[in-house]
């Protein structure tokens, strides 16, 4: 019967070295800890963010704000050249980010049936007047 695989090494457990092996493995568990601290901060982020949201659906505001999303993306493009992480990849985090706040903003803006008085003017998204809503902007 052959010894258990630790799942942590995958493939290379079988062919690589032990020595290199316990390299290896040491690397993978510091990335295991920055992903497991990237998913608390994600969780703290959008915590702070569905505060935003229900703030927005009691004030009547848009799920979205283009110009705090311009910002925000200019923001971060520049940390991520600082820290020597290619700032197209932060732009597309982070926009993948946005887009997850404004269908969170969205549906709660939905579930206390407000309407924004200001309609949402992001590239790509149909003209609504103040108060309507189109297909595009609720939460799918």
């Amino acid at each position: 019967m052959s010894e258990p695989t630790d799942l942590r090494a995958g493939d290379a457990a079988q062919s690589v070295d032990p020595a290199v092996l316990d390299e290896l493995l040491s690397m993978r568990a510091s990335i295991d800890n920055i992903d497991a601290t990237l998913v608390y901060l994600l969780a703290e982020r959008f915590k702070a963010t569905q505060r935003v949201g229900v703030l927005k659906a009691e004030h009547q505001l848009p799920p979205a704000d283009p110009a705090r999303e311009r910002w925000q993306i200019q923001r971060l493009k520049s940390l991520a050249a600082d820290a020597q992480l290619d700032p197209e990849f932060a732009e597309k985090f982070l926009n993948f980010i946005i887009e997850e706040v404004i269908r969170h903003h969205q549906a709660i803006s939905a579930s206390t049936g407000s309407s924004p008085k200001v309609p949402d003017t992001r590239p790509g998204r149909p003209e609504t007047p103040a108060g309507g809503s189109s297909a595009k902007n609720t939460a799918p």
